[in-house]
């Protein structure tokens, strides 16, 4: 009990938690959009541009949490980096 008094007293540690807890969301709401695109083959109502843009922002992301050295940044932008250009490479494929 005292350890998670401890961690739960720690702003750190909570900062950190908030960080990968909001990561996790938003890096996860692109697996509904992958699993779509995968199984119907189809990818006419993405916008390419979008995705263009959204990739090289989530890879600044990743550079930024390097500069910063934050765990939730990096791990959260390069899984959303990783599905975002799963589904710019289906764009680009598909049309």
């Amino acid at each position: 009990m005292k350890a998670f008094l401890t961690w739960y007293n720690n702003p750190v540690d909570r900062t950190t938690l908030i960080g990968l807890i909001a990561g996790t969301l938003t890096t996860f709401a692109y697996l509904p959009q992958v699993i779509k695109v995968w199984k119907s083959k189809s990818t006419h109502d993405i916008s390419l541009a979008m995705f263009v843009t959204l990739s090289l922002g989530l890879l600044m992301w990743v550079i930024y949490g390097f500069y910063i050295d934050s765990i939730p940044v990096i791990i959260a932008n390069v899984i959303s980096l990783i599905l975002s250009f799963t589904l710019l490479v289906f764009k680009i494929r598909q049309g």
